[in-house]
């Protein structure tokens, strides 16, 4: 298996992992306890994101493995969607930087941080690797 292949297996099984798990976060962490009652609009509303977003994230980890796997993807298919992948990452790296969550427990907002650059860098490294990469003759 290339280096591409291996990072875009990790990043998305990571990304994968974190979508399936963040679909029970709002009923492990209690979310809903924090709103008043009177908002029930707002727990419909975080309830929406919250689904969307975990179903991003097991939906570009999905498309991600097939494109890579499925020998379908043309190189500029394969070349746009992991750049949108990194845009994503990248982006939630910078919000746990700037707002970091898991500050409840010592060390997790950091473990946090580290799990998000380690699959926004191997997203990032496949990227490169594919942008790169001499296309073959034929």
């Amino acid at each position: 298996m290339n280096a591409v292949k291996v990072l875009v297996t990790f990043g998305s099984s990571a990304s994968i992992a974190f979508g399936i798990w963040h679909f029970f976060v709002p009923r492990a962490w209690k979310w809903y306890s924090y709103i008043h009652p009177s908002a029930a609009e707002l727990v419909t509303a975080v309830r929406a994101v919250n689904v969307f977003f975990s179903l991003s994230l097991v939906l570009f980890g999905v498309m991600n493995l097939l494109f890579i796997f499925g020998g379908r993807a043309n190189r500029y298919a394969v070349v746009v969607l992991l750049a949108a992948t990194c845009i994503l990452w990248l982006t939630r790296v910078v919000m746990q930087a700037v707002y970091p969550q898991g500050s409840l427990y010592p060390g997790l907002q950091y473990g946090m941080l580290a799990a998000f650059l380690l699959v926004w860098l191997a997203y990032t490294a496949a990227l490169v690797l594919e942008v790169l990469r001499v296309p073959a003759a034929g």
